[in-house]
């Protein structure tokens, strides 16, 4: 099958052929109909975070179940799927309380060191990123990362539902618990923050403010639900915050992954308020923390991983938002690509020119 592989820390990919095995135990083969172009799975592809190559990377997976090993409970033959990186056990402390994205034996839903690997080429091992590897014509996932979805959702907007949509609009809603009446910042217009803004209109803030360096994101905010706009480079964007909500914001979210940007969020934010760090960071970055801040001015400082979502919750939840058209999935769809075009749209991600390119033909 066809596949855009990463063979070295470049952020590039190759097209190539490669052999995917059949379902054991409780996974399921999905035929891949869309893909999501994240930045995390950029972030991956330009820096070492331990991910052995090659690899097949890509987690915004929407396809249709082809094939489900001897253990699979959920899922049949013919149902529509969204997947998520978020891996989880099922029975261990954090997974029996709700909190399946804090799971302490992620582990369990891969293949054992006996067991056939699920992606291999000539040369041996090709690694299963994430768990979900959907960059790939088909793949294999554990039924504990997929979630059954209506038919009636085209594909594209289905697969933003596994990472874009829950840790945008859950780190809103889950982690911030953003009630009506609050003031919201939002820092960073790319595809998770189009959902936070989403999330902060669905969850009735009265004040939502988008910051981005590009000028050009202010129409895309303003259309998800944002109710002013900041371009970052025109000054400096904590006095520009503070100008529009006198005291600063009760919540202020970072998606960038940035130090600048990440203290930015917690200088913007009022006495009280809390600061959410969403964006992936590269390893080895170290943030200094003014502690005054976070004991005089007891700001709240909170990395949020994937929107602290439980995804057989959510994705249904938002699922059914978007069907009632309350959500706009439609709009973050910059454009749908063939795998061949995976360099070029994400070298257009890098620039700022799209919310989200999205691999529907192979």
């Amino acid at each position: 099958m066809k596949a855009a592989v990463l063979n070295s820390f470049d952020g590039k990919f190759d097209i190539e052929d490669i052999e995917i095995g059949t379902p054991i135990g409780r996974e399921v083969l999905v035929e891949v109909k869309a893909c999501g172009l994240c930045h995390s799975d950029l972030h991956l592809a330009e820096a070492n975070y331990g991910t052995p190559l090659p690899a097949v990377l890509g987690h915004e997976v929407a396809g249709i179940v082809r094939a489900v090993g001897p253990d699979v409970r959920d899922f049949a033959v013919g149902d529509h799927v969204v997947g998520s990186l978020i891996q989880s056990c099922g029975h261990c402390r954090s997974c029996r309380a709700g909190r399946s994205y804090q799971c302490e034996r992620p582990q369990e839903t891969l293949r054992g060191a006996s067991d056939a690997p699920r992606l291999t080429r000539s040369d041996g091992e090709v690694t299963h990123g994430w768990g979900t590897g959907g960059f790939a014509e088909q793949t294999l996932v554990h039924e504990n990362q997929l979630v059954k979805v209506p038919e009636e959702i085209p594909f594209a907007q289905a697969s933003l539902l596994g990472c874009s949509v829950i840790t945008g609009a859950g780190a809103v809603i889950n982690t911030a618990d953003v009630r009506p009446g609050d003031t919201v910042a939002i820092i960073g217009v790319g595809g998770v923050g189009l959902n936070a803004i989403a999330g902060a209109r669905l969850a009735g803030a009265a004040r939502i403010i988008a910051i981005d360096l590009a000028a050009e994101k202010e129409e895309l905010a303003l259309r998800f639900g944002a109710t002013d706009f900041v371009e970052a480079g025109a000054g400096d964007p904590v006095e520009a915050v503070r100008s529009l909500v006198p005291g600063g914001v009760d919540h202020a979210f970072e998606v960038i992954g940035l130090v600048p940007t990440s203290k930015q969020a917690i200088a913007m934010v009022r006495n009280g308020g809390g600061a959410y760090l969403i964006g992936l960071h590269r390893p080895g970055v170290e943030m200094a923390v003014q502690g005054l801040d976070l004991v005089v001015r007891q700001v709240g400082l909170r990395g949020v991983y994937m929107g602290s979502s439980n995804i057989r919750h959510d994705v249904p939840m938002f699922a059914d938002l978007y069907l009632q058209g309350r959500l706009n999935l439609d709009d973050l769809i910059s454009r749908e690509i063939h795998i061949s075009q995976i360099n070029e749209a994400y070298d257009d991600l890098k620039h700022g020119a799209v919310a989200r390119s999205v691999i529907t033909s192979f």
